[in-house]
């Protein structure tokens, strides 16, 4: 997950952002026959970074809710094979994106930042070849997140009620119970990163949809600029924040944290007290 949002902060928020921002200055990229190949490994990167999203909700899933397939699944090897295999499924996806648009950058804030190919605009085809990436980056990882997140929820709150049961009715003032706090932060990481990852995308998938709509003709699905603004601004941050979110609720990486803040004040009363 780390590694895909890296990517998309390079390739989506530093070499596609500035270039459209400083346009004068970077007014040579137009002549570099590139952009179609920067655009495959965006959506590429960006796709990863969606479904690596999956891959947690489900390795969260097997791990709480299937005991039985926890051994076999929950192992580096398995993890190792899945992300192989949704980063080289995320590159062969978005291979269309190289004959769909050019190598010359249009350096303007459109959903499309390279030039497109002659009869791609008003093409039944292509707009349905794009409905469908967008059916399968972000609509198909809102579903499976979501009914992958109802079972587990429900497991740890039986679970946990069962717990507080067996524990008696002296648990509320008893000594603090690690395994239950650890379901009520698995609970939380799940809401929080389901939540975020929908919330972000909502915006820049309506937004394409209907401004790919408009272009093969359907006029009454036109939406005002500001909404295309506030989507390329929350989708990108969404691909900066889960790795954020997971990594703060990790409690060792709090400790780490707490460490190199500290640090320097340590530093310096070590000096004065030499």
């Amino acid at each position: 997950m780390a590694a895909a949002d890296r990517q998309v902060v390079i390739l989506d928020l530093i070499l596609r952002q500035i270039p459209v921002r400083y346009s004068s200055q970077f007014h040579f990229v137009m002549s570099i026959p590139v952009c179609n190949i920067h655009a495959v490994l965006l959506y590429a990167a960006t796709d990863c970074s969606v479904w690596f999203t999956v891959t947690f909700t489900f390795h969260r899933f097997v791990a709480i809710c299937c005991q039985k397939l926890k051994t076999k699944y929950c192992t580096e090897r398995t993890a190792a094979v899945v992300l192989e295999t949704v980063t080289v499924l995320s590159c062969l996806k978005d291979i269309f994106w190289y004959f769909m648009l050019t190598g010359k950058y249009y350096l303007d804030n459109d959903p499309w930042f390279c030039y497109r190919r002659d009869g791609v605009v008003g093409s039944t085809v292509w707009a349905i070849i794009e409905l469908l990436h967008y059916i399968l980056t972000p609509f198909v990882p809102f579903v499976l997140i979501l009914l992958l997140n109802a079972p587990t929820v429900r497991h740890i709150l039986v679970a946990s009620r069962a717990r507080r049961r067996l524990r008696g009715p002296s648990h509320g003032g008893g000594p603090r119970d690690p395994e239950m706090e650890s379901r009520r932060k698995s609970v939380i990481l799940l809401f929080v990163i389901s939540g975020n990852f929908i919330l972000f995308w909502s915006t820049y998938v309506v937004y394409s949809i209907c401004n790919r709509l408009w272009y093969i003709g359907f006029n009454a699905v036109s939406l005002p600029l500001c909404v295309q603004e506030l989507g390329f601004m929350l989708q990108p941050l969404s691909c900066c924040t889960n790795t954020c979110i997971y990594a703060v609720i990790q409690t060792k990486f709090r400790e780490q944290l707490k460490n190199v803040m500290k640090y320097p004040f340590n530093v310096i009363v070590k000096c004065i007290n030499q």
